[in-house]
């Protein structure tokens, strides 16, 4: 077998979301929720299919949020008032976490646009502009430039009669 037959690991979205929302998780508990993040986003953009990269690339924050949530949650169960130590451990593990959470999502962009995210924004765009025939389109002039609308477009119109009729 050659260096080029070799099978590499790859990915789909919901393998990849699924392997960083782990990867936080075990960061969160172990009390290194920004480095382990981090790491995740760089091995999940490496890892995840080139047609997978679009879902891939949106949802490190909510993942981020999911995982510091339940353990949030799991760590204000025995307090007294459940509600303010969730709100207050959510509060100082998400403001920690900000800095990490744009790092690792810029990461991530960084990584994902020259393995094909541009290909697939543009085959996003292009599906929906054939799903939604019936949304007209930008109105240009006969010179090419942009056709205002016709006068009178955006008055209100009034139906029936007054009440002075």
């Amino acid at each position: 077998m050659t260096g080029t037959d070799q099978a590499r690991l790859k990915l789909t979205a919901r393998g990849a979301v699924a392997l960083l929302f782990i990867v936080t998780l075990l960061g969160q508990i172990v009390s290194l929720p920004g480095p382990a993040f981090v790491v995740g986003c760089i091995g999940v953009a490496l890892l995840v299919q080139p047609r997978d990269l679009l879902p891939m690339v949106v949802t490190p924050p909510l993942v981020f949020f999911t995982a510091t949530t339940f353990i949030e949650v799991v760590r204000s169960i025995g307090a007294d008032s459940m509600a303010q130590a969730l709100g207050l451990g959510l509060f100082t593990a998400l403001s920690s976490g900000a800095p990490w959470l744009f790092g690792g999502s810029a990461l991530v962009l960084g990584i994902a646009w020259p393995r094909g995210l541009s290909d697939n924004v543009r085959d996003l765009r292009h599906d929906l502009a054939i799903k939604t025939p019936g949304i007209p389109k930008q109105r240009v002039s006969s010179e090419g430039t942009y056709a205002p609308e016709p006068e009178g477009y955006f008055e209100p119109r009034v139906y029936g009669k007054t009440t002075d009729d």
